[in-house]
């Protein structure tokens, strides 16, 4: 049993979490840096558009900035969104988990597993996680996740350089 809490609280509202979160996303965009991807820009190369990406999660209706807690003390963030218009083809997803970071200090023992347990139980229906798989470790780590929580019951497929997985999340229907 861990010695710690670990808890998730909607941060929409808060002056304080959303300024930890603009604080720790350029750790969060360095850590994504390394993946050579072309997505990613340097670090404070792109402040304006950074200003615009946090607009939007906290004042969006679509988007749930979520702040990851140890006992009291922020480690991480995630954000969840609702997709509007499904890609062709595809089933509609409720949610889509658009960006989640755990603090490097703070991987590798459970933090992002609970994290992300609470997370889905929160937001019960169809849900969507996308990888890039130049990211091996995100994708083992979803791949860790989803087969404990849903007991492997995931879609998981691979296609333009992104590894896509999709399953039903709710306490009564995954676990």
């Amino acid at each position: 049993m861990p010695s710690f809490l670990v808890s998730i609280r909607d941060c929409r509202h808060s002056k304080t979490d959303r300024r930890w979160i603009q604080e720790t996303y350029d750790e969060y965009l360095d850590s994504l840096s390394g993946l050579n991807t072309g997505l990613f820009s340097v670090l404070g190369a792109d402040s304006r558009r950074e200003h615009e990406i946090f607009a939007h999660w906290f004042a969006n209706d679509q988007s749930h900035p979520l702040l990851i807690l140890k006992g009291a003390d922020p480690v991480g963030f995630a954000l969840v969104t609702r997709p509007r218009i499904p890609a062709a083809g595809e089933p509609v997803a409720n949610f889509t988990m658009s960006e989640f970071f755990v603090r490097k200090i703070h991987r590798r023992a459970g933090v992002g597993r609970d994290a992300a347990t609470l997370i889905f139980d929160r937001f019960a229906g169809n849900w969507e996680i996308v990888e890039y798989q130049r990211n091996p470790g995100a994708v083992t780590f979803w791949r860790r996740v989803l087969s404990t929580y849903g007991k492997g019951l995931f879609t998981e497929r691979s296609r333009n350089g992104e590894v896509r997985q999709r399953f039903t999340s709710g306490k009564s229907e995954a676990r």
